[in-house]
């Protein structure tokens, strides 16, 4: 085997036939082949929040570019930078720079450092980094490197700057010592026999180099760097926690914000900020959150009413509740109050809650305006009251849920059924959402997803369903439009989507798209007198 096909990094996503047929008619051909290769690579930037409640864009672009260039960022090569989205804004508009890295091409400068001028996201910064990069394992001739298999979830935290850290690490050569050069390869669930989903093997398996090594074949254009090895391949399996490797030579380097100006920036997705945004909470309103972990929003909304006012933040996870307190902590925020409970179990009618600013209605509290994104695994939300009655005591199901999802295969495919069966769930709590929202409201709708039944479909239902619930203009706008039309699938079921007109009204962020963004969407809905 060419040593170049195998030690490489070159991912292609492999779709359930009925899934790619789906989204084929939704996006087109072309456009949905351009989307599948996106998402197997990392955005060309670090997109960064700050906290503008103790500092600016300015004080922190100055201690950034501080220490990225104690970092050697400065000495970038031409041949090694990613080309950056175009620098320019939704509008239009110039994004500001400072400093500077080579385009691909090395023709042009771009920036290492961006401030977005976007109007009212002057407080985001883009981080710019390198790749793809080519990475030279050594191969010699029946004489393979050594090598640790990770995780999926543990390679896309690399693929972002992060170290290898030992609960990732599933798989590693013999004899591997501290100090040793291995190479860094991804385990990428299979399926099995039994129609089941799985890496395949047992953690801690000693890999030969060979083809007779597990998924041999199936790692080929997976390797995703270069490291030195922080400890022995016997500590990697018997510690808990700590790096296990570090690596110096990175299919995509892009800066790792890890214990990095803590309290005064935080890491979060373009289009994530853009929804705290969308919402346009004021000072003193009362806001629930109804998706909370793990916190980027939920924060960010906090930041933009000043710490000014009541944000509701809830989850169903213990630990996740307890990691959105310390967030809100590192950022010296106090008007976050968080809850754990579950967002199918929001709205209890058998007890009246009477609060000066809201009153009463069939015994339902009601919030000034309410968030809720998708998470399509499990849901969260409540009234205050409620949750401050409900027992979070189910400590041993988290732990049993942390234990699995450490090393665990996570859903790795989705079937028609899946995505029906998430967008039936975001139907679900978007019920909930409505009866707890005051008329004069606002609820704003995001997910992380292109799945248009999760999307465009649950607008359709939600306008469809609720008379008094319209679609309302968002700023900033920076997404594109949504889908409009439906989907007819085999068993006859009709899903539809947006109608004429509606398009517009709702972002759609595109991975394949210049602003080289995740898949998300965005929807808005003014609450009308509910009496109608």
């Amino acid at each position: 085997m060419d040593p170049s096909e195998r030690y490489c990094y070159n991912p292609v996503l492999r779709w359930n036939p009925k899934v790619e047929e789906y989204f084929v008619e939704a996006y087109g051909a072309d456009h949905f082949s351009r989307i599948s290769d996106s998402l197997t690579r990392p955005s060309c930037y670090s997109c960064v929040r700050v906290n503008t409640l103790k500092s600016t864009s300015d004080v922190v672009i100055k201690k950034l570019l501080a220490t990225l260039r104690e970092r050697g960022w400065q000495n970038v090569s031409a041949e090694e930078a990613i080309a950056p989205y175009d620098a320019v804004d939704g509008a239009g508009a110039p994004l500001e720079s400072t400093g500077t890295a080579c385009s691909r091409n090395g023709s042009t400068e771009s920036p290492l450092i961006s401030k977005c001028q976007i109007p009212g996201l002057d407080y985001v910064i883009f981080v710019y980094g390198l790749g793809p990069l080519t990475v030279n394992y050594k191969y010699e001739d029946d004489k393979p490197p050594k090598e640790v298999i990770v995780s999926r979830k543990c390679a896309e935290a690399v693929l972002r700057g992060a170290q290898v850290y030992v609960p990732g690490v599933l798989a590693c050569s013999a004899h591997v010592e501290k100090g040793e050069t291995v190479a860094i390869s991804v385990a990428v669930e299979q399926l099995g026999a039994n129609g089941g989903w799985g890496i395949g093997f047992t953690r801690g398996i000693v890999l030969e180099g060979s083809q007779t090594d597990p998924y041999f074949s199936e790692r080929n254009g997976l390797y995703i760097g270069q490291g030195t090895a922080m400890m022995s391949r016997a500590g990697m399996f018997r510690v808990s926690e700590g790096v296990a490797v570090d690596l110096d030579n990175r299919v995509f380097k892009l800066p790792s914000f890890h214990d990095l100006l803590g309290g005064e920036i935080f890491l979060q997705n373009l289009p994530s900020i853009i929804t705290a945004h969308a919402l346009d909470p004021r000072e003193g309103e009362r806001i629930l959150d109804m998706c909370a972990a793990p916190g980027g929003k939920t924060t960010a909304i906090a930041i933009l009413m000043k710490d000014k006012g009541e944000v509701i933040a809830a989850d169903r996870s213990h630990n996740k509740v307890l990691n959105i307190q310390k967030l809100a902590a590192e950022l010296g925020l106090g008007c976050i109050a968080t809850y754990k409970l579950d967002a199918l179990k929001s709205v209890r009618r058998s007890v009246n809650i009477d609060t000066p600013d809201c009153g009463k209605n069939e015994g339902i509290q009601l919030s000034d305006s309410s968030i809720m994104e998708n998470i399509s695994t499990s849901g969260r939300c409540a009234t205050p009251e409620q949750l401050r009655n409900h027992n979070c005591t189910d400590k041993v199901d988290d732990r049993n849920t942390n234990r699995k999802m450490r090393n665990g295969p996570g859903r790795t495919t989705e079937t028609i059924e899946s995505l029906r069966t998430h967008a039936k769930y975001q139907r679900r709590m978007f019920d909930q959402a409505v009866q707890l929202v005051r008329p004069g409201g606002v609820i704003v709708y995001s997910t992380c997803t292109i799945n248009p039944g999760e999307n465009e479909a649950l607008v359709r239902y939600a306008l469809d369903t609720y008379s008094f619930l319209s679609l309302a203009s968002q700023n900033p706008k920076v997404g594109g439009p949504g889908l409009v039309g439906g989907c007819q699938f085999s068993d006859g079921y009709l899903e539809e989507w947006l109608k004429p007109g509606e398009e517009d009204l709702v972002q759609r962020f595109d991975p394949s798209s210049s602003l080289d963004t995740i898949g998300f969407f965005i929807a808005k809905f003014n609450v009308g007198s509910k009496d109608t």
